[in-house]
């Protein structure tokens, strides 16, 4: 299956689960644009409204070996101790870039703030529950969605910690 087809697959879905939900959203369609810093300034959000979304391996401790997806405003950097203590883990790294395709179905800089994967434990930076509207690629790096940030948690049903460094 090629990356194409995987990546329409979630956008598809992302709108078909919002559009049952009977959620507040918008599609912006857009220059293929992954980083987070770009793609707000073409979008026109904030970056702090950007709901950045990284896949995550952690392990050890009581817990073994499991995929975290961590959504955090686009202007800020993952503190990777906050999200092993979270999962009482000893360590906490990126997941390779084959195995968070493999999690999410989509490249790198689309992947969206959902789990539609099982396997995929999601938690959100309490800061980015600020803001009224979400932004954020939605499995695809030409398309991002603006969401109601109430409609993102009732779908998504994130754990929420404070999982964003302050520097």
């Amino acid at each position: 299956m090629d990356v194409d087809s995987v990546t329409g697959d979630v956008f598809d879905r992302l709108v078909a689960l919002l559009t049952d939900a009977r959620a507040k959203f918008r599609v912006i369609e857009h220059a293929a644009e992954g980083r987070s810093e770009k793609i707000s300034a073409i979008r026109g959000n904030r970056p702090e409204q950007a709901a950045k979304a990284m896949v995550l391996d952690v392990r050890g401790g009581g817990g073994g070996r499991r995929s975290v997806l961590a959504i955090l405003p686009g202007n800020r950097k993952l503190d990777f101790n906050a999200v092993a203590t979270l999962f009482e883990a000893r360590k906490c790294g990126f997941a390779s870039p084959g195995s968070a395709q493999a999690l999410t179905g989509c490249a790198m800089g689309a992947v969206p703030p959902f789990s539609l994967n099982p396997e995929l434990n999601i938690v959100v930076d309490e800061d980015l529950l600020a803001n009224a509207t979400l932004f954020f690629n939605a499995g695809r790096l030409d398309r991002s969605m603006e969401l109601d940030t109430q409609d993102w948690l009732a779908v998504a049903r994130p754990r929420v910690a404070k999982i964003a460094s302050d520097s």
